[in-house]
């Protein structure tokens, strides 16, 4: 079975605290159709009860089979069959042949050198740092994708993906080369839907390169490498659609959501894509596909692309990549309050409606309360970065670190105002 990259959909509001929504997520997506299966799929029923072929004969006997062909069809033309070759034998324009029929050329063709920042050259590239995760646990699990990010075998991924059957599952790893391997989890992290995993025993694998989410552009051409269903080493292609893209796609027991600030693609993403790169034209990591926006299905399973994929920014998450990989336990930095969208907000309609996160509770002794927060202000901008709403906020503010300094601006009676704070962390304190 696959796993299923996670479907956003809108929130319905924030907790106390904690900088994060409860999401309304509808059905909960149900397990794509094994490898089997998929492949069953993909090959359509009446393909597989097709007789058998005949045997091959050969590339001159297709040559052969094809002028005969085109002769029956050409006698059968009868007189305005004659009448054109007439013509054309007339024009000087004939091909030698009795009939004046042209026919197929059969013909080698060569191999060329993909060209640099070609899709078949990042494919070149890129496959033999992809691997295939399969998650299983009883009759629990699931499969998705990872990219390898050291020789000895530390391979990221979603969290999503290494989650999909349990604590405890066994996990297997396969090689572009067709080797594979079991897996043990250094790190998870719910929040941003990442996880390290470290394949046990291997050597020599091929590191991705990481690139640097921060230079992408719209429109800029980007290439997704998975399994979708199970069809390990897909390459699709496609543009980034936009940036920093509010994406909430889960929320976990204690009530913090997965928001991040996504890059959006119509490079065709589907269950089984989860953990795999999103690279650029160079064949650098920029992305990792973890969520796609589906149109649903009437049977309750979970759709297929449409063409709006999501993807975790490599630069927002790669110092908390590095502390998973290091066996440390992942820190976010956090306001201190809790949010909600500020559009939804009693008294506000029309043109005079203030856009951004309203402020519905201050934690006491967070960074917001010590900067002057207070309840019913609404932020509507962090640095040069404009806030649209409370998912907005949460996953602006997880791009940064414990300690930075922002410029929060929020609106307080109609009446704009800034400040200066250092974010705080969510890391336990003894």
């Amino acid at each position: 079975m696959n796993e299923t990259p996670r479907d956003p959909e809108h929130p319905t509001g924030h907790g106390p605290y904690d900088d994060t929504s409860a999401y309304d997520l509808g059905p909960q997506p149900t397990w794509a159709p094994d490898d089997e299966t998929a492949t069953q799929q993909v090959v359509p029923p009446a393909y597989a009860a097709a007789p058998a072929a005949p045997p091959a004969r050969g590339r001159k006997g297709f040559a052969a089979a094809v002028v005969a062909a085109s002769l029956v069809v050409g006698g059968a033309a009868g007189l305005g069959g004659a009448a054109t070759w007439s013509a054309l034998e007339d024009d000087g324009a004939g091909t030698g042949s009795p009939s004046g029929v042209q026919t197929s050329q059969v013909v080698d063709t060569p191999v060329s050198d993909a060209e640099p920042g070609s899709v078949q050259q990042v494919a070149e590239t890129v496959l033999p740092s992809v691997v295939r995760i399969d998650v299983s646990s009883g009759q629990e699990g699931g499969s998705g994708s990872g990219i390898v990010l050291s020789s000895d075998g530390q391979i990221l991924t979603n969290e999503h993906v290494i989650a999909a059957a349990g604590e405890g599952a066994d996990i297997t790893v396969s090689f572009d080369d067709g080797s594979r391997a079991t897996a043990t989890v250094l790190g998870a992290d719910p929040l941003t839907d990442t996880a390290v995993i470290q394949a046990e025993g291997v050597e020599g694998l091929t590191p991705a390169t990481i690139g640097s989410s921060e230079d992408l552009r719209v429109g800029q051409e980007v290439v997704a490498i998975g399994s979708p269903f199970g069809l390990d080493a897909t390459v699709t292609s496609g543009i980034v659609s936009a940036l920093d893209r509010p994406v909430g796609v889960a929320s976990d027991a204690s009530g913090d959501a997965t928001i991040y600030p996504a890059i959006q693609t119509d490079a065709a993403i589907n269950p089984g894509n989860s953990g795999g790169p999103l690279v650029d034209t160079n064949g650098h990591v920029v992305g990792i596909n973890s969520s796609i926006r589906t149109s649903g299905s009437t049977s309750g399973a979970s759709g297929g692309s449409i063409g709006l994929g999501f993807s975790i920014p490599i630069d927002e998450v790669l110092p908390i990549v590095e502390q998973m990989a290091a066996g440390e336990t992942p820190t976010h930095a956090r306001l201190g309050i809790s949010v909600s969208d500020a559009t939804a907000a009693e008294g506000q309609s029309g043109a005079e409606a203030v856009i951004g996160a309203l402020v519905r509770e201050v934690g006491e002794g967070s960074t917001a309360g010590d900067a002057g927060l207070e309840p019913g202000d609404v932020v509507v901008r962090v640095d040069d970065t404009m806030i649209t709403g409370s998912d907005s906020l949460v996953a602006t503010i997880r791009s940064y670190r414990p300690g930075d300094t922002v410029t929060l601006t929020f609106v307080r009676d109609g009446e704009e105002q800034s400040v200066d704070l250092e974010l705080d962390t969510d890391a336990e304190t003894s």
